[in-house]
Formats: structure tokens, C-alpha cells, sequence
């Protein structure tokens, strides 16, 4: 007779190995496709909702206060660290003047170009 050759014990070198290869390939998988979903925004939620920020006031370092439109409805938020509140519903609309004025940033960003170095 033949004698049977034995199985591979489940804890020795080549299946520890193989099973800790198998497991470093899920996790980067799992990376990949979390970096993949926030390179193109896939995991984005899709609503219908016609919404856009309207206006913004800085108001701290890490706070702002935001204006938004909410289909017809304009709201006041507070976005801060601790995350964000809604402050209140407006009961009627602000109009914004549209001047064709330049946005703060822009004119800093601007006036830092003409600037000798670029920097303050």
C-alpha cells in the first residue's frame, strides 16, 4: 500500500504566508477603492434638491456663517468644528447686490502677486 501524504498543518510557514499576503492584498484593495471614490467624487450623494451657498462670513478661524438656498427657502448656518447648526430659516429672501467686484481672495491673491518675493 501507498501511505496517504499527510495535509499541510494549517499553521505552517507557506499558508501563514499566503493567508497574510491575502490579507495585506484586501486592505490595499479596500484603500484603492476608497481613494478612488474621493479622487472623482463618486460617493457623493445625489439629490434633487436645488441648493447652492449664496454667501459666507468668516467669523473665527475654523467658524463661518453660511447663506444658503434651499429650492426657494434661504437659511443661516453655522459651520464650525463642532459641526454644523442651523442658526434660522429666513422667512423672506435676502437680495445680494451682484457687483462685479472681485472676491476678497482674489484681490489678496492679486496684490500678493505684484509683490516682490510673493509673500508678506
Amino acid at each position: 500500500m501507498t501511505a496517504m501524504a499527510q495535509p499541510a498543518s494549517p499553521l505552517s510557514i507557506g499558508s501563514l504566508a499566503q493567508l497574510t499576503l491575502s490579507l495585506i492584498a484586501i486592505v490595499a484593495l479596500i484603500l484603492a477603492i476608497g481613494w478612488v471614490l474621493k479622487r472623482f467624487k463618486l460617493n457623493a450623494p445625489r439629490g434633487s434638491v436645488d441648493s447652492e451657498i449664496l454667501d459666507q462670513l468668516s467669523v473665527g478661524p475654523r467658524e463661518r456663517v453660511l447663506l444658503i438656498r434651499i429650492g426657494e427657502a434661504q437659511v443661516l448656518l453655522g459651520v464650525g468644528a463642532g459641526g454644523i447648526v442651523a442658526l434660522t430659516p429666513l422667512s423672506a429672501p435676502i437680495q445680494l447686490k451682484a457687483s462685479g467686484r472681485a472676491p476678497a481672495f482674489a484681490e489678496r491673491l492679486r496684490d500678493m502677486m505684484k509683490r516682490p518675493g510673493g509673500a508678506p
